[in-house]
C-alpha cells in the first residue's frame, strides 16, 4: 500500500483512524495536526491518500482538501459533522473529495477510503498513459521534422525519406527516433556551415 497521511487535531480521532487505516495496510500513516502543516508534507512527499478530520485548528479543511486534489494524485477524504456535510458535499463532490458524516460507522469509513485509493490508483494509471501518449508524440514530431530536411535538403520524396529513417533504424537497430535525431543533428549542422 501506499502512503497516507492524517490531517487531524484530536488525540482520540487520530488513534482511531490511524488503526483503521493499519487495517488497511497503510502502516504508520502520517498525522500533522493543521493545514499548514499538511500542505508542507504534501510538498515534501507523495501520498496515496489524504484524511482531512474537519474542523482543523488553523482553517476548517475543506480548502486543504481541494488544494491536495489540485497539488497530488492523492485520494482525499473530508471527514465533517453532518450539518456541514449538507453544505460541502456538493461542490467537495465536483473537486473530487469524498464527503464523510460524523459520527460514521467502520463499515463506511472503509469503504470510503477503498474508493479514494482506486480513485489514486486510476489516476496514476491515466498519469502513466499519458506520459506514453506524450513520448510517442514526441518521436513522431522528431521523425516528421527529419523527414521534412531531407526533403528539402537532399532534395528527397516523403516516401523515400520515410524509408531512409527506417533502414537506418533497422540496419543500426536503433529506434527511429534516435535516427532522426541524428539526421537533424547531421543536416542542422550543414546548414549552419553554408552561412
Amino acid at each position: 500500500m501506499g502512503r497516507a497521511m492524517i490531517v487531524s487535531a484530536g488525540a482520540n480521532s487520530n488513534e482511531y483512524l490511524s488503526a483503521r487505516l493499519s487495517e488497511l495496510g497503510y502502516t504508520r500513516p502520517v498525522i500533522v495536526p493543521s493545514g499548514t502543516e499538511a500542505r508542507r508534507r504534501m510538498l515534501e512527499a507523495d501520498f496515496e491518500l489524504v484524511i482531512v478530520n474537519a474542523p482543523l485548528p488553523d482553517e476548517f479543511g475543506h480548502e486543504l482538501c481541494a488544494a491536495a486534489v489540485e497539488q497530488t494524485d492523492a485520494g482525499v477524504i473530508l471527514l465533517a459533522k453532518a450539518a456541514a456535510c449538507d453544505q460541502l458535499l456538493g461542490p467537495m463532490n465536483a473537486q473530487g473529495v469524498l464527503v464523510v458524516g460524523k459520527p460514521f460507522s467502520g463499515a463506511l469509513f472503509l469503504q470510503a477510503v477503498h474508493m479514494a485509493a482506486a480513485g489514486n490508483h486510476r489516476l496514476q494509471r491515466l498519469r502513466a498513459e499519458n506520459a506514453r501518449i506524450q513520448a510517442k508524440l514526441a518521436q513522431v514530431r522528431l521523425v516528421s521534422r527529419a523527414k521534412c530536411l531531407l526533403i528539402e535538403r537532399e532534395g528527397l520524396t516523403e516516401v523515400q525519406a520515410h524509408r531512409r529513417i527506417e533502414k537506418e533504424a533497422m540496419d543500426s537497430r536503433r529506434d527511429r527516433a534516435e535516427v532522426a535525431q541524428d539526421i537533424l543533428e547531421q543536416l542542422e549542422g550543414d546548414g549552419l556551415d553554408s552561412l
